[in-house]
């Protein structure tokens, strides 16, 4: 207060009590002002916060569209598979209805009745023979039967392998076989057991025609029928004969071959009849060479009946020789 009135006497102004009362009014300015202050900061926090919950609530109702949407979109995923497999059902339906309709028709109409019947690549076995094996019927319906059961059928005949039946449509038949060609005549019981290069026995007949007869099998006499095989061990001898014949084949001696006996592994041996000679040519080895000598006695003996022997070591110091016979 001594402050205020050595003013108010320095400067000669108003009274204290003006004084006092512009003070109070300026506090109330700054009071006010400070109010003011106040209630914009708040409107600002508010402002913000009301911003931030705007921005949250809408980014709650996106979130909320976008699952809606996403339930939606599989609703409706779910419609088109159910759709899609509906309308693959009664695809397959119609196709199924298709197929057993046409299957009928086929089976039924007289179109697909069988009016011809060709036999391929049959040179051993007759058509006549091989159509009446297959048991198909002209005027039988082509897809009446099954090929593998009428192939097992022709097969029953030991000269042929394979067979393959080709449906002609509308009713032709073709039977393509693979015949086994008759190599050679086994010797058997006064008779011969026509024999294929895999050893597959086809006929039993009084003649050999003219094959090379092979003599000393060891199959057992049950065994030799239509269809059989010789057994293991002359199967492997059948190899053997094989390395012979080609061996022969070298010289030009294989077709001067009627028979060769396999009695004995060790003692094979064969016998030329237009040059009147057996040779005898004992195991397997060397057999080359044993015809190559064998080749060249035959070429000096010509004319003489007789016996080769080249059934010795050739590695050794045997020699092959000729044994003229004397009778």
């Amino acid at each position: 207060m001594a402050k205020i009135d050595s003013y108010y006497i320095q400067k000669g102004q108003a009274s204290k009590e003006k004084l006092e009362e512009e003070i109070k009014r300026k506090k109330a300015k700054q009071r006010e002002k400070r109010i003011k202050q106040n209630v914009a900061q708040k409107e600002q926090d508010f402002d913000l916060e009301l911003e931030e919950a705007i921005k949250m609530s809408n980014k709650n109702k996106i979130k909320k569209e976008v699952q809606q949407q996403n339930k939606i979109n599989k609703e409706e995923k779910k419609r088109q598979n159910r759709k899609k497999k509906i309308r693959l059902l009664l695809e397959l339906l119609l196709l199924l209805g298709i197929i057993i309709g046409s299957v009928t028709f086929a089976m039924v109409s007289p179109i697909f009745n069988i009016q011809d019947i060709q036999v391929k690549n049959n040179n051993q076995v007759s058509s006549e023979t091989i159509i009446s094996l297959s048991e198909l019927k002209i005027e039988e319906n082509i897809f009446r039967f099954s090929s593998s059961n009428v192939s097992n059928k022709i097969k029953e005949n030991a000269y042929i392998e394979n067979v393959q039946i080709h449906r002609i449509i509308p009713s032709s038949i073709e039977i393509e076989v693979e015949e086994r060609e008759h190599i050679y005549s086994a010797d058997f019981l006064g008779k011969y057991a026509y024999l294929s290069k895999q050893g597959y026995i086809l006929e039993i007949a009084e003649d050999s025609k003219q094959k090379i007869i092979i003599q000393g099998i060891s199959t057992q006499e049950e065994q030799i029928s239509n269809g059989n095989r010789l057994n293991q061990e002359d199967l492997e001898k059948l190899e053997d004969i094989i390395k012979i014949m080609n061996a022969a084949k070298e010289y030009k001696l294989d077709a001067k071959i009627t028979s060769i006996d396999i009695t004995d592994k060790n003692q094979y041996s064969i016998y030329l009849e237009e040059e009147k000679k057996k040779i005898h040519l004992g195991d397997n080895t060397n057999l080359s060479n044993k015809m190559l000598y064998s080749n060249a006695i035959i070429e000096k003996e010509k004319g003489k009946a007789g016996e080769i022997f080249a059934n010795g070591d050739l590695n050794s110091k045997f020699r092959v020789y000729f044994r003229e016979s004397l009778v």
